[in-house]
C-alpha cells in the first residue's frame, strides 16, 4: 500500500511542468504534496490516477505500474480532483449507487458499500437530496464517498478543501484523519494551517522538482533562524539591539515596538534578557515567534530550481 514516483518527467511542447521528480509515500501516512500554483501537483497526481501519461519515469501503486497496470490500479485507487465531477441531477444515493457500478459492485456488495460510505462521511441527513442541492463541503464529501465506495487501498486528494468556509475545512480535515486509517493518503492543497494539522510529512515541490520532503517537525526546526518581538516602554536605540550576537535584521513594527531577526534556532531570549538588564533598557515584553510552515515554504519556493 503505498505511492511511489521514480523520476517521473511530463513535457507540454517547451514547458517541462514536472521535471525528474522522485519520492515515496508509504502505508499509513498522510501526506502533504505542496507547491506554488503551476509547481506541477496537479499534473503529478493526474500522472498517478492513470489520467495522463507520463514524457518520462514512472509511478507504481502498491507495487503496480500506473502506466502498464491502469486498471488493476484503479481498483486499489480512491481520487478526488480538484474540481469535483458530480452529477449534480443525480440524489447522493443514486450517483453512489452509479459510481459503485464502475467498480464492479453489485446487489447487497454495492448497497452495503454505498451505507458504508454514506455513514463514513456523514452524508445520512443529505443522502436522499439532489447533489445540486448540497452545501460546497457536502459535495466534498460525496466526492470523498465515491473515491472510498471500493475501499481503496491509496487514497489521493487534489486541493480538498478548497472553496470552503472554515467550519466546512475544519469538517473535512477531521473527516480525512478519520478516513486515512489503514490507507496511504497524498493530498495536495495550498492551506498551511491543514498540513500542520493533519499530515505526518510534507512533500514540497517548485517549477516541477523536489524542494523538500521531510517530517514537520524536521522542516520547522531546520531553519536557522529565530524571531524575537520587543517592546519597551519608550524608543530604544536600536544600535545596542545590533550588537546583539547573531542579529540579521532590526524592524520597528510600531513604536517602541521592534522586530528582531536572529541567524540561528537557539532560544535567544535568555541572553537578550541579560543585555537589556545591563544597558537598563525599560522592557514591557519579550515574545519569541515560531517559524511557520507559511515560512518554510515561502523559503522554499522562492528558490530558484531550474538550471
Amino acid at each position: 500500500m503505498s505511492i511511489e514516483v521514480s523520476g517521473l518527467t511530463k513535457i507540454y511542447g517547451r514547458q517541462k511542468a514536472v521535471d525528474n521528480l522522485s519520492f515515496r509515500v508509504e502505508k499509513d501516512e498522510i501526506v502533504g504534496f505542496l507547491g506554488p500554483n503551476g509547481a506541477g501537483k496537479s499534473t503529478t497526481l493526474k500522472i498517478a490516477t492513470g489520467y495522463i501519461s507520463p514524457t518520462a519515469g514512472q509511478v507504481s501503486v502498491s507495487g503496480l505500474d500506473v502506466a502498464t497496470h491502469p486498471l488493476a490500479v484503479k481498483r486499489k485507487l480512491g481520487y478526488l480532483p480538484e474540481h469535483n465531477p458530480l452529477y449534480l441531477d443525480m440524489y447522493v444515493h443514486e450517483y453512489l449507487h452509479f459510481s459503485g457500478r464502475f467498480y464492479g459492485l453489485r446487489g447487497k456488495a454495492l448497497k452495503a458499500a454505498t451505507a458504508r460510505v454514506v455513514d463514513m462521511c456523514q452524508l445520512t441527513p443529505e443522502q436522499n437530496k439532489k447533489i445540486g442541492q448540497l452545501s460546497k463541503g457536502y459535495r466534498q464529501r460525496v466526492g470523498l464517498a465515491q473515491a472510498l465506495l471500493h475501499e481503496p487501498e491509496v487514497l489521493i486528494l487534489d486541493e480538498p478543501t478548497t472553496g470552503l468556509d472554515p467550519n466546512q475545512i475544519v469538517e473535512v480535515r477531521q473527516l480525512i484523519k478519520d478516513i486515512s486509517k489503514g490507507r496511504t493518503v497524498l493530498f495536495s492543497t495550498h492551506i498551511m494551517q491543514e498540513v500542520q494539522a493533519i499530515c505526518d510529512r510534507v512533500i514540497i515541490i517548485n517549477h516541477g522538482r523536489l524542494v523538500a520532503d521531510d517530517t514537520l517537525t524536521n522542516l520547522l526546526a531546520g531553519q536557522a533562524k529565530q524571531v524575537l518581538e520587543l517592546e519597551f516602554e519608550q524608543a530604544v536605540d536600536t544600535n545596542i539591539l545590533q550588537a546583539f550576537d547573531g542579529v540579521l535584521a532590526i524592524e520597528e513594527i510600531a513604536a517602541c515596538r521592534y522586530r528582531i531577526e536572529l541567524n540561528h534556532s537557539r532560544d535567544a531570549r535568555p541572553a537578550m534578557m541579560r543585555l537589556i538588564s545591563e544597558k537598563k533598557l525599560p522592557l514591557i515584553g519579550i515574545k519569541q515567534k515560531e517559524t511557520t510552515m507559511e515560512e518554510v515554504f515561502n523559503m522554499l519556493t522562492k528558490q530558484q530550481t531550474h538550471v
